[in-house]
C-alpha cells in the first residue's frame, strides 16, 4: 500500500482550542478537568468530550459513539489539536470509522500513547500525518512527592515540557541527560520515527493500518507484560519483517515487565537482546519514553538520527508547521 505524503500540523497559538476526546477505555471527567488547568495556563481553551463521561464496559461509550466524536473534532475547524485523555483498549475497534481523507484536509495535532499507538499507525499509514507520542491527560495527575517509584513528584518537568513545545515547537534532542542509555547494537541509522506500544503495534498486522518499519527507526515500548510474552510479541515482529526492514530500533521504557507467572525465566534485557541484537540494526534501550516518569514525547513521521557513539536521538525538525499545509 503507498503512503500519502507527509503533512505536519501547524503550531498552536495562545487562545487555541484543544479537544479531550476519550477514544478508548473510560475516562474520569474529572480527573481531566483539573488536568485540563495546566492547558488553560498555557493560555489554551479546552474542550472535553462527551466519551469522557461515557461508559461500555471497558469502552468509553460504542464505537460509533468514540469515532463519531474523533471524526467530529478533526472536522471541527475551531479545534486545533486533540490531546487524548488516556489508552486502556479499544482504539483499534473505530479505526475503520475513521475518515482518513478528512483528516488530511485538517491537519491538526494528535497527541497520546498506549492504545493510542493503534490510531498514529492507522492515520501515519492512511493520511499522511505527522502524530505525536506523548503523554495525555491522565499523566498530568498530581501525585504526592515520590510516590511514582522515583522520587519525584509528577507530573515531571519533561513531562511538561512535550506541553510547552505545542506552542514554541524546537526539535527533540534526546540525550543521557536524561536517563543512561544502553547500547544494543553499535552504529548510527536515521530515518523517520514509527511505532510506539508493542502490544499494539504487534496487532497491526495483517490489517490495513499495519505498522510500516521501512527505512524507519522502530520505537517500542509496553507495560505490565512478562518477558515470555515480550518474546511472543517481538517473535511475531520478527516473523513479520519488522524488525530487519527497519532502520535501527529504539527501546522505550518497559515499565513493569519483569516475571511473576512463571519462576522460571528469561530477563527482559535476554529476551530484547535475543530478537535485537541478531537483526543488525543500530539500537539503544533505555529511553524514557512510554510509561513511565518523565515521558518525553516525540513526534512520529519525522526523521531522527540514531546515534550509539553520541548516546543520542536527534530530530531533524519539531514535526510543526508555521501554518496549516495544504492537503
Amino acid at each position: 500500500m503507498s503512503r500519502p505524503g507527509l503533512i505536519r500540523p501547524r503550531k498552536l497559538q495562545p487562545g487555541d482550542t484543544v479537544g479531550i476526546p476519550a477514544p478508548a477505555s473510560p475516562g474520569d471527567r474529572e480527573q481531566a478537568e483539573a488536568a485540563a488547568g495546566y492547558l488553560r495556563r498555557l493560555g489554551l481553551n479546552v474542550k472535553l468530550g462527551r466519551t469522557l463521561s461515557l461508559r461500555r464496559g471497558y469502552l468509553a461509550g460504542s464505537d460509533e459513539e468514540r469515532a463519531e466524536e474523533l471524526n467530529g473534532l478533526f472536522a471541527d475547524p475551531d479545534i486545533a489539536a486533540i490531546i487524548c485523555a488516556r489508552g486502556g483498549y479499544g482504539t483499534a475497534r473505530i479505526a475503520d470509522r475513521l475518515d482518513y481523507g478528512m483528516i488530511r484536509r485538517n491537519p491538526k495535532i494528535f497527541w497520546g500513547y498506549s492504545d493510542i499507538t493503534f490510531l498514529h499507525s492507522a492515520i501515519g499509514r492512511l493520511s499522511g500525518l505527522v502524530t505525536f507520542h506523548g503523554p495525555m491527560m491522565i499523566d498530568l495527575k498530581e501525585l504526592p512527592e515520590g510516590e511514582d517509584g522515583a522520587g519525584h513528584a509528577r507530573p515531571h518537568p519533561l513531562t511538561l515540557e512535550g506541553y510547552n513545545r505545542l506552542l514554541a515547537p524546537h526539535s527533540v534532542h534526546y540525550t543521557e541527560e536524561i536517563a543512561p542509555l544502553r547500547v544494543l547494537v553499535p552504529g548510527e541509522a536515521s530515518g523517520p520515527l514509527a511505532g510506539g506500544n508493542l502490544s499494539l503495534l504487534v496487532s497491526t498486522l495483517g490489517t490495513p493500518y499495519e505498522i510500516d518499519t521501512r527505512g524507519r527507526l522502530l520505537l517500542i515500548e509496553d507495560i505490565d507484560e512478562e518477558p515470555y510474552r515480550v518474546d511472543r510479541m517481538l517473535c511475531q515482529l520478527k516473523q513479520a519483517g519488522k524488525l530487519d526492514d527497519a532502520a535501527g530500533i529504539v527501546v522505550g521504557d518497559f515499565h513493569n515487565c519483569e516475571p511473576s507467572k512463571r519462576k522460571e525465566s528469561l530477563s527482559l534485557d535476554e529476551v530484547l537482546a535475543e530478537y535485537i541484537v541478531p537483526a543488525g540494526k543500530p539500537a539503544m534501550a533505555g529511553f524514557r519514553i512510554g510509561h513511565c516518569s518523565p515521558n518525553i514525547a516525540v513526534p512520529l513521521g519525522v526523521e531522527a538520527v540514531l546515534s550509539t557513539s553520541g548516546r543520542s536521538l536527534v530530530f531533524n525538525e519539531s514535526g510543526f508547521s508555521d501554518g496549516a499545509e495544504p492537503a
